[in-house]
């Protein structure tokens, strides 16, 4: 697929600036995660992170502006007048024993960063020097095909941070996708791991939701999944609740609900 028919944007001229950088001090450095997917969809992408094998302390030493956010996860933020960018040293993690965090991180290989990602449509790079895809987990198919689906086995991705069940349904109902059948199981099987994930957490991803397009969709898998009843039960309580047929003939008040959510945006 070729990224170079999407007009550069201010944002996205840093990204390359940043990338030929490192490149030209003979490191590897692509676009990575959802700037790559947004793409290949021909979505305008709202930022531009950066993968590279180059450790941490030598992106910081490369660039003076630049904040070292997580030495440990090898993020540093780099500082444009283009704007800010974070830009993560390729890596594989250990188990996540806290339901978010690796217990350990070791520094390695595209390939390897790539299997420890959510998503396969999340799990692309590219390449600004050479306009070419990267492709590890088949997330260039998926995109093609319409589908979300976990990189790997989805009860250890979902178990690593449960708030990838969320994401999982924002992502189908934003990109009108549909969820591969192994990983819409799993969502189902895991429903109650949410609730190791904090209020605050699950209440930005419930924003997102609301004003990413397509709101209604995503209650739809929340409840298909039983997720909605654990998070918001009492939306979910809802259902059975009837309501004059007179005037409602959409039918319970759950129904209803659902409904205006249609018209959100």
């Amino acid at each position: 697929m070729d990224l170079m028919k999407n007009k550069n944007s201010s944002l996205e001229k840093g990204a390359r600036e940043i990338c030929h950088m490192l490149q030209r001090k003979g490191y590897t450095a692509y676009f990575a995660g959802g700037c790559v997917r947004d793409l290949l969809l021909k979505r305008q992408p709202i930022d531009y992170d950066i993968a590279t094998n180059a450790k941490p302390e030598e992106v910081h030493r490369l660039f003076p502006n630049s904040i070292m956010l997580w030495k440990h996860f090898g993020v540093v933020r780099v500082l444009l007048s283009e704007g800010e960018y974070e830009v993560t040293t390729f890596r594989s993690d250990g188990p996540y024993l806290d339901g978010r965090h690796p217990s350990s991180v070791v520094f390695s290989s595209a390939q390897e960063d790539a299997q420890r990602r959510d998503f396969t449509i999340n799990a692309l790079f590219f390449d600004p020097s050479t306009n070419s895809i990267i492709d590890y987990v088949g997330g260039q198919e998926d995109i093609l095909q319409g589908i979300i689906r976990t990189v790997g086995n989805p009860h250890h991705r979902f178990s690593e941070d449960y708030l990838r069940l969320l994401r999982s349904a924002r992502f189908s109902a934003r990109f009108n996708f549909k969820i591969e059948e192994n990983t819409l199981n799993a969502m189902k099987e895991l429903c109650h791991g949410i609730h190791k994930v904090s209020a605050e957490r699950i209440r930005d991803e419930l924003v997102k939701i609301l004003i990413e397009g397509n709101p209604y969709r995503a209650f739809e898998i929340l409840d298909h999944t039983s997720l909605l009843g654990e998070i918001l039960p009492e939306v979910s309580a809802l259902k059975g609740i009837e309501q004059d047929p007179e005037y409602h003939p959409e039918g319970d008040i759950f129904n209803h609900t659902l409904l205006t959510l249609k018209y959100i945006n």
